[in-house]
């Protein structure tokens, strides 16, 4: 029987099928992680009907119809770079490590990010995503009311005082520090 790391007492042939059930769990997450891949794509699809509509837009119309489209590419930008930061950081915390050492294209914070890490990067791109649908907003003033406006400024600063209050936390619990 082997000795339990905690508390030093054997382990049941039960307990250890428990425990290595429980761990090959994880890999229960890995079909998240492939949708999110396919999401990718969808999101590369809209980027480029997006892409299609600005080159139309600017070629019939004024500068002030252009900018809410450039917004829009900008936001599906930032939300393509949020999933990618899940997908990789996810993978990597929760299932397994990715085997690219010797791959000269391996993005540098890729195994270095943490769950506390994670969970700010999280949210600095939801902040960014939701700056960008503000400015929407503010691009189309005359079609926005101003309820609509004033929850949109509520939400955005809510969002910015909890990633400020995340990062805090992170901090004084050592968890920023690497």
């Amino acid at each position: 029987m082997d000795n339990s790391p905690v508390t030093g007492k054997p382990h049941g042939r039960a307990e250890r099928l428990v425990e290595r059930t429980i761990f090959a769990s994880r890999w229960l997450l890995a079909p998240f992680y492939l949708g999110l891949a396919v999401s990718l794509v969808v999101l590369l699809i809209k980027f480029g009907q997006k892409i299609v509509k600005l080159v139309t837009y600017s070629l019939f119309s004024s500068g002030n119809d252009v900018i809410p489209v450039v917004l829009s590419l900008i936001d599906l930008s930032l939300i393509a770079n949020l999933m990618l930061i899940v997908m990789f950081s996810g993978y990597e915390n929760f299932v397994s490590r990715f085997e690219l050492d010797d791959h000269k294209y391996k993005p540098a914070w890729m195994g270095h990010v943490g769950f506390g890490d994670l969970k700010i990067k999280l949210l600095t791109s939801i902040v960014a995503i939701s700056a960008v649908h503000l400015l929407e907003s503010f691009m189309n003033i005359d079609q926005t009311s101003d309820r609509e406006l004033e929850w949109s400024l509520g939400i955005q600063i809510t969002l910015v005082l909890t990633g400020v209050l995340l990062a805090i936390m992170n901090r004084v619990s050592g968890q920023g520090q690497h």
